[in-house]
């Protein structure tokens, strides 16, 4: 995988973060630093460490699978690509939270945080298929999405929640494109 890939997969990631970052904003009469701090650092700490743990779990059976990884990785992207544009379909313009809902609470941001970066463990799977180097694309995946958690606070708390299920469909667009790339590339379709 190469940088541009990382990017692309970085950014679709973390769009389920960006959208709930959007509503958290929604929420906030005024924004502090340490509003933006949490958000950005729940979300980012969550969607690096799922990868490594969806990787950890992937190198387990990876050369067991090796012949079908790709359809495997395949799968995975498309699967939660699709997902992702539904939700984003159906909930429509509505927020994710609740209006008054200030809370920066342990318990109240480790449920979003998980909520938006349980995709990012079956990631982490295919990055064990594709022989990841896995440090440095986690690295990367939790800054950008804690630097895209923060612009959502931010966007959320000046414009509401028009942009929040464009997001969810640019990042379920994303992984889905990125999905069918694999594949071609494992089937010789793509140099």
């Amino acid at each position: 995988m190469n940088l541009a890939e990382l990017i692309i997969l970085a950014v679709g990631l973390s769009m389920d973060a960006f959208a709930v970052a959007v509503c958290k904003g929604l929420s906030f009469r005024k924004i502090t630093a340490k509003h933006l701090l949490t958000v950005g650092l729940y979300f980012g700490i969550f969607q690096a460490g799922m990868p490594l743990i969806g990787y950890t779990l992937g190198v387990q059976f990876a050369d067991a699978i090796s012949s079908i990884d790709h359809w495997i990785a395949f799968g995975l992207l498309a699967i939660i690509g699709v997902h992702m544009i539904k939700e984003a379909v159906e909930e429509g313009e509505e927020c994710c939270c609740e209006e008054n809902d200030t809370s920066l609470s342990f318990k109240n941001m480790v449920v979003l945080a998980v909520a938006t970066s349980i995709d990012a463990l079956a990631v982490g799977i295919t990055f064990a298929f594709l022989k990841v180097s896995i440090i440095p694309a986690v690295s990367f995946i939790g800054l950008v999405t804690f630097t895209l958690s923060v612009i959502g606070v931010l966007i959320g708390n000046l414009f509401g929640a028009k942009f929040k299920s464009k997001a969810e469909v640019a990042g379920g667009i994303i992984l889905v494109c990125l999905g069918v790339k694999i594949l071609l590339q494992h089937l010789g379709i793509l140099a």
